[in-house]
């Protein structure tokens, strides 16, 4: 494992935080007595071979490497990590010999990276670097030595950076947590005295996330990876909402609250990323504290960790085998839930969100308790616990809460504030002074950008989801949203109709060791297709649209590298690229379908791309059907699924031939699918249960020689393309194939 060393870093950060939060001593120690360790490995750094300076868990040739651009995991990621618990145990905890082995670390740093060109240096940032910037800028915070700056300016990646600083949304295909600290660090830069692009880009980064590549919890990306933007009922999986992402978009949402502080949006975010992502990834079973990977989004996610980081399903993490980046962060973020819930100036505090909390303004002279038990109660209660002070009181009105309402001292408040506003009280303050605001919560539900009938449930801030025991969902249930009800406020618990039962509502984050479903089909079902769904015969010889000779109007179009031609198998064809070459078909094309038939021509030219596809309908990549020539495992397979890659139901068979034209075709119905191979019955599967009607009331996303995933695409030919809304008969697929 490459990636090693980086969960010590988290360590020193949440042992630096929880000992500011709590002043336990035992935490302060530990910390200390971890720094001390440390210094003593840095120091035996040159005896080693290493530069003066170095500190990682792995030799400084990983860097030779990295350099050379011949492949290494991240090391930069994890000399941050190490940095940044160094900086929070001196800023925090006053630990000096932390920041002197810091010091030492970016004198190390650079010295190495002083010697690349600017071009060097771009290719070395290609790789996930963390934070760089981010801690390089603390350092000058720390010590006032524009060294510091001009290092963390180094890692400055062009390539993301500068379609932000237009504003352009060029994420789609980036791994999304090798970018978010990045823009941190960009912010850090500007507050640090340099460009105001570095603001720019990390502003427009945070509102093209948030408004076009978030879900419904606050989290973002789909196996890691940012996609298209606005898609999101078409990315669906057990994979979505990488936690480390969370911890440092709200890393970043916090720095900007600083310089906005009026704006409640930042804060909106902000509260329903803790309350249904970040305080739902710890494991409440576990003694130690473990934390998951991924917060799934399929229908009948489980939370658990991800099979490549151990074979057991029923665990978060383990103590020894898998000290991923999010074990780190699960390590931190506990510690962090207090950072946020108040902020002030000269003159105002700021009651950010609502937790059961103390804040002592020492400045003022003032401690204030805040008591509460959102998010079962919609209220909260300030109370002055100690001292005397003249100052603002502000406590945010989220966009949830029309008709809040407030008390000062039992006496009701005439103003009515807005949704999306402040509280604003100002007045000499005194030892008992009490300020109760009530703020009604709401049930509704909210649509996905690219499919209006997928929605989510929603109280307040708070996201309900489904929990479906030990019974795993194979696609989004059918929820009736005129039947939610609220059955209980403390702890909220709510119940609704769904696919004709009836099933409990709980907030997500208190959803463990059980499936569940965050995201419901609404709306009515739409009706089946007909029995002769489109026949694409292909024989156009110019233009981009290819007619449906059934008279369904289901035309098609060409794009990318497609062709016409004339040598079909049969009069004219379609020739594809295998580089973007593909046809989309006509949307909702087997939308309400239960029983089904596709068959087609096609022609491989050469050994086709691994997941490259024959044909691949459905909504995106959570719920789909398709044919590849060649599958992971070396195989022609069918496959269909409404749960994302985790939930198929596949035939596999022996690949196709090369060079010559083939006719493929798939039948379904009543449960059983087969797969035909020029006439021939090449496999089956008699325990479908997955059908196109469960997919959705839309699907927009059908390809020709396109995968709804980054696959590669389809090198060769297709010819006479048909879809039916029946099952065809053994002799039916033999006749269209003789």
């Amino acid at each position: 494992m490459e990636l090693r060393g980086h969960s010590t870093g988290h360590l020193l950060s949440g042992l630096a935080l929880a000992h500011a939060s709590t002043g336990e001593e035992a935490l302060r120690d530990k910390g200390r007595r971890l720094v001390a360790a440390l210094a003593e490995c840095q120091s035996a750094a040159p005896a080693a071979g290493f530069g003066t300076g170095y500190l990682s868990a792995f030799p400084e040739s990983f860097f030779d490497r990295l350099e050379a651009g011949s492949g290494v995991w991240a090391p930069y990621y994890t000399i941050h990590k190490i940095m940044a618990g160094l900086v929070e145990q001196y800023r925090l905890v006053g630990v000096g010999q932390a920041l002197e082995v810091v010091l030492r670390q970016a004198r190390w740093v650079d010295e190495r990276t002083a010697k690349l060109s600017y071009e060097q240096m771009q290719r070395v940032l290609e790789t996930e670097f963390g934070g760089m910037n981010d801690v390089l800028a603390d350092l000058h915070a720390l010590t006032g030595d524009p060294r510091w700056l001009d290092v963390a300016e180094r890692f400055t990646h062009a390539r993301v950076f500068d379609p932000l600083a237009g504003n352009q949304d060029k994420l789609a295909g980036l791994h999304a947590n090798t970018q978010i600290p990045k823009m941190v660090g960009a912010l850090r830069l500007w507050e640090e005295g340099r460009a105001d692009r570095y603001r720019t880009v990390a502003e427009n980064f945070w509102q093209i996330v948030t408004d076009h590549h978030t879900y419904v919890i606050g989290g973002n990306s789909n196996g890691e990876a940012f996609h298209e933007p606005d898609v999101i009922a078409g990315q669906l999986s057990d994979n979505t909402c990488e936690n480390c992402n969370s911890y440092n978009m709200l890393k970043l949402t916090r720095l900007l609250h600083f310089h906005a502080p009026d704006r409640t949006d930042l804060l909106d975010y902000y509260e329903r990323t803790l309350l249904n992502q970040m305080l739902g990834e710890q494991d409440p079973d576990s003694e130690h504290g473990f934390a998951i990977y991924y917060t799934g989004l399929a229908p009948g996610s489980f939370k658990r960790q991800p099979s490549f980081m151990g074979p057991d399903p029923d665990v978060y993490s383990t103590d020894y085998d898998n000290f991923s980046c999010d074990h780190g962060t699960g390590m931190e973020t506990p510690a962090k839930f207090a950072d946020t819930v108040y902020s002030h100036d000269g003159r105002s505090l700021r009651v950010n969100l609502f937790v059961p909390s103390e804040v002592v303004w020492r400045a003022k002279g003032i401690s204030w308790r805040q008591t509460t038990r959102f998010p079962d109660r919609s209220s909260t209660t300030l109370t002055v616990s100690s001292g005397r002070a003249a100052h603002r009181l502000l406590i945010r009105v989220p966009s949830w809460a029309a008709g809040a309402r407030a008390t000062l001292n039992g006496r009701a408040l005439p103003d009515r504030p807005q949704p999306g506003s402040w509280l604003a009280l100002e007045r000499v303050w005194r030892t008992g002074d009490r300020v109760e605001v009530s703020l009604p919560m709401r049930t509704a539900v909210e649509a996905t950008p690219d499919d209006p009938d997928v929605q989510a449930v929603v109280h307040g801030p708070v996201v309900l989801a489904g929990a479906y025991g030990d019974r795993a969902n194979p696609w989004l249930p059918r929820l009736d949203v005129t039947s939610v009800r609220q059955e209980a406020r403390e702890p909220l618990r709510f119940t609704a109709r769904a696919d004709g039962e009836e099933v409990t509502l709980l907030p997500v984050a208190r959803v463990h060791h059980q499936h569940y479903s965050v995201y419901w089909l609404t709306g009515e079902p739409p009706s089946p297709p007909p029995e002769f769904a489109a026949w694409h015969r292909f024989d156009e010889t110019t233009g981009s649209t290819a007619a449906d000779a059934t008279g369904n109007g289901r035309t098609a179009r060409l794009s990318g590298g497609t062709s016409w031609s004339a040598s079909g198998h049969d009069g004219g064809a379609v020739s594809l690229d295998g580089a973007d070459g593909h046809v989309a078909l006509a949307d909702d094309l087997l939308a309400g379908a239960a029983a089904h038939s596709l068959a087609t021509w096609v022609r491989l030219d050469g050994n086709p791309g691994t997941w490259s596809r024959i044909f691949d309908i459905g909504t995106g990549v959570t719920a789909n059907m398709f044919l590849t020539p060649l599958s992971g495992s070396g195989t022609l397979r069918y496959a269909i699924t409404a749960g994302g890659a985790g939930g198929e139901q596949r035939i596999d068979a022996e690949p196709l031939p090369t060079g010559r034209w083939v006719h493929v075709a798939v039948t379904y119905g009543s449960g059983t699918a087969v797969l035909y191979v020029d006439g021939t019955e090449a496999g089956r599967n008699v325990n479908v249960t997955v059908e196109p009607r469960h997919f959705g009331n839309h699907l927009r996303a059908g390809y020709l020689g396109r995968s709804q995933y980054a696959d590669p695409y389809l090198k060769g030919a297709l010819d006479d393309f048909r879809v039916y809304g029946r099952t065809l008969t053994a002799t039916e697929v033999a006749s269209l194939a003789s």
